[in-house]
Parts: C-alpha cells; sequence; structure tokens
C-alpha cells in the first residue's frame, strides 16, 4: 500500500452521511413538529377553570329541575327538520320554543344551535342549517334556563331519539 492513495471528497464519504443521517433527521421531525402544533388551535384547553366550576354547580341545578319535572319526549331528525314532543309531569310541555345545542366532541367549532317552535302543545319544530353526521351530545332548555336535558346521540337516525331527564344529575 501507498500513502499517495488518492482520497475521495468529503461528501462521498460513506461514514460522514452514516454519522449526520440521524441528527439531521431528528431535527428535521422537531422543527416539522414545532411548527405543525404551533399552527394548530387548541380548543379544548380553558383558562378559566374557576369560572366553569361555579357554572357546573348552577348546570347541576338545571338536570336536576329537569328530573323534577320528569322531562321526556322524542325527537325526530329528517334532513333538515326536526320535530320533538315533550312531556312533563303536568302534561304536554307548553313553552314558546325550546333551544337544542348540538355539541362536537372534540371540535368546538362545529357546534350547532336549533330553536324549536311550539307547534301544538307539547309538539315542537325546528330546522337545522346543514346535514348532520356522526356522534353527538345535546342539550335541550328552556325559555328561562331554568331546566336542562342531555344527552349522547348519533345522527343520521332513521328511529326516533328518546330523550329523557336523569334523576342522577351529573355537571
Amino acid at each position: 500500500m501507498t500513502d499517495n492513495a488518492p482520497v475521495a471528497p468529503w461528501y462521498r464519504q460513506p461514514w460522514f452521511w452514516f454519522l449526520t443521517i440521524f441528527p439531521l433527521a431528528s431535527m428535521m421531525w422537531g422543527v416539522t413538529a414545532l411548527v405543525v402544533s404551533s399552527s394548530m388551535d387548541n380548543s379544548l384547553v380553558t383558562d378559566d377553570y374557576s369560572k366553569q366550576g361555579r357554572g357546573i354547580n348552577m348546570s347541576i341545578a338545571r338536570d336536576e329541575q329537569a328530573a323534577a319535572l320528569e322531562l321526556a319526549g322524542t325527537l325526530n331528525i329528517t334532513g333538515r327538520s326536526a320535530t320533538l314532543a315533550l312531556d312533563t309531569t303536568a302534561g304536554a310541555a307548553d313553552y314558546p320554543y325550546l333551544v337544542f345545542n348540538l355539541y362536537h366532541p372534540t371540535l368546538s367549532g362545529e357546534d350547532k344551535t336549533v330553536q324549536f317552535s311550539r307547534v301544538a302543545p307539547g309538539e315542537y319544530r325546528g330546522q337545522l342549517l346543514e346535514d348532520v353526521s356522526g356522534r353527538w351530545y345535546y342539550d335541550l332548555q328552556g325559555p328561562d334556563n331554568d331546566w336542562r336535558v342531555k344527552g349522547e346521540l348519533r345522527l343520521p337516525s332513521s328511529a326516533p331519539i328518546h330523550i329523557e331527564a336523569q334523576g342522577d344529575a351529573q355537571g
């Protein structure tokens, strides 16, 4: 062997690439993760926990009021049209209107509100602005916001959806 053998330039050395490819790849993934995480909306995080804690107590009282009234009914959603039949302990519900909120489990921007207007005692009709599908949490409340019936449903549904106030109210 001779000492005068030609040496390849640095970019043609296999050990250089073997030793630098992993640190370069980890830096690229780190920058990508930083860019993605800083550009995403974190709508599930709240800053005011004490205000929400006080609101939970008010919500429990509204749930207990709905249970005391023994509110129960059936909801039919066909396309964008919705009908609701609601009964109480005193008979058919007699409110001028009802507010029905649909909450998406993870995306707060997808939440929807439907206002039901009374057609007859205990019968209400509302209109959705767009088609909805998938899993939703619902919240039905009266015009004075003194009671609330909540639950979970899957849309679209060909069968009527049973809505009933629960006795063991949880926030």
